[in-house]
């Protein structure tokens, strides 16, 4: 239809119509464009900071990359010095990594796969087929305990029996992201060190203790691993929800895979075991408020990360989502969840004791510090998306609060600003400068949501 000067009313009504659907969807976003587009920027920045490229030198001690090809880290400037599975993994999804270097990190990570089942000095054990917790750039070495660099050292009580869950979900990750963006199908069936990149899957699939009828992950003191690396100086033991929902997702991955290999029959056995985790993690895991606690045994809190995960991953059902979305909503406005758009592992509410957040946690994670109690942005974009369901307005404010103090503390405006920080407590406490996942986990969530309005 063609207007002209002689309909001047309609034409004004349609233009108000769509400046008011303009507006109704800017109001419905939770983060504006400009934000985002702001947040995509640092993203690529710090995740560009984090690279290793080959013949690289790293801090004093740490020798030069020598894998023969690009790495990413957890974060720039002297953060962490060696290549980190779960961080890498984590980040994919903004869709800031090359073929070619997301190619060379899958292989770095199934040749380094553990091949024979043994014994550290510390008395913990490598399973057949675990993945490294970090690895060494300048020799390849997987070091597959988190707390140390020095293959000798590692695998201790203190940080676990076992090698983290995690990372043997993350390698799916890895290889599933890989395979979906380059559509390379070829690379499933490449040997690597004598044993098929799908077979090497599947192995490390199955490295976790877990439940044999509901798959749900399991850990014992005796037997206890790291359930999530992100707190890995936590002592977390019994059914595991984090580990469990980094499984759910790996299966679904792992039976996409099969599907595209033409085998229907494993497809369909890891599609099952997704859809027994799924019914089992309400179950398993709710409080009557929809909170997810972080497990049945030692550590039993409330899960903030969790809950706000499995909401975002769609695990449980809506009301139960709509009842942990109002409790999140609330501990934000009271103060008991986030600081200047972080978020703790642990409401504060729900500390175990005055002087420890988590019930298990190493002694030099004191209250209020690390992963006991500090602040992190890693999880600011599942708890953003989980508040958004029943309180947009307050899901709102806390991606303002967010932006803003990545906006303050950006590493980029010079010498004396670290932000991204990796986790902080006021009134001082602070650590990691320039952190990858404090920018990429909440980019992947807003971008996400941004998409689908």
């Amino acid at each position: 239809m063609v207007f002209n000067s002689k309909q001047p009313g309609i034409v004004f009504f349609l233009i108000l119509l769509i400046w008011k659907a303009e507006a109704i969807a800017q109001n419905s976003n939770i983060i504006s464009k400009e934000d985002l587009v702001y947040l995509k920027g640092i993203t690529r920045a710090v995740l560009d900071s984090s690279r290793i490229r080959p013949a690289q030198l790293m801090p004093p001690g740490f020798g030069m990359n020598n894998t023969g090809g690009t790495l990413i880290r957890p974060g720039g400037r002297a953060t962490y010095p060696a290549f980190w599975i779960r961080d890498y993994a984590m980040s994919l999804e903004t869709g800031m990594v090359s073929a070619e270097e997301q190619r060379h990190m899958l292989k770095l990570t199934a040749a380094t796969q553990c091949d024979q089942t043994w014994i550290t000095k510390g008395g913990s054990m490598v399973p057949y087929g675990a993945i490294a917790d970090h690895i060494l750039v300048d020799n390849s070495m997987p070091v597959y305990f988190a707390g140390t660099y020095e293959l000798e050292q590692q695998g201790t009580h203190a940080f676990g029996m076992f090698p983290p869950y995690c990372d043997q979900f993350y390698f799916i990750k890895m290889a599933y992201h890989y395979v979906k963006s380059t559509a390379d199908l070829k690379m499933l069936n490449t040997e690597i060190n004598g044993i098929s990149l799908i077979s090497r899957l599947e192995t490390a699939f199955h490295v976790p203790p877990s439940d044999r009828k509901l798959h749900i992950v399991h850990s014992i003191e005796n037997y206890r691993a790291v359930d999530f690396g992100f707190r890995d100086a936590i002592h977390i033991t019994g059914d595991l929800l984090y580990p469990s929902l980094l499984k759910y997702e790996a299966a679904l991955e792992l039976s996409e895979l099969f599907k595209k290999s033409g085998n229907t029959k494993k497809a369909l056995k890891y599609k099952d075991i997704a859809t027994a985790i799924k019914a089992a993690i309400a179950p398993k895991f709710a409080d009557e408020d929809g909170m997810l606690r972080a497990s049945t045994g030692k550590s039993a809190q409330r899960d903030v990360w969790g809950t706000a995960l499995a909401v975002y991953m769609n695990l449980l059902p809506s009301s139960l989502a709509n009842k942990a979305s109002q409790v999140l909503a609330i501990a934000y406005k009271t103060g008991n969840l986030a600081y200047k758009g972080a978020i703790r592992h642990v409401m504060k509410t729900d500390d175990f004791s005055s002087t420890t957040s988590w019930e298990g946690a190493i002694p030099e994670t004191t209250l209020n510090s690390y992963q006991n109690g500090a602040y992190w942005f890693t999880a600011t974009g599942w708890v953003a998306y989980a508040i958004s369901k029943t309180d947009k307005a307050s899901a709102r404010k806390l991606a303002q609060d967010y932006i803003t103090e990545l906006r303050l503390t950006d590493y980029r405006r010079g010498s004396g600003f670290a932000g991204p920080l990796e986790c902080f407590h006021p009134p001082s406490y602070t650590r990691g400068p320039v952190y990858l996942t404090s920018v990429s986990c909440p980019y992947i969530v807003f971008n996400k949501m941004m998409i689908n309005e």
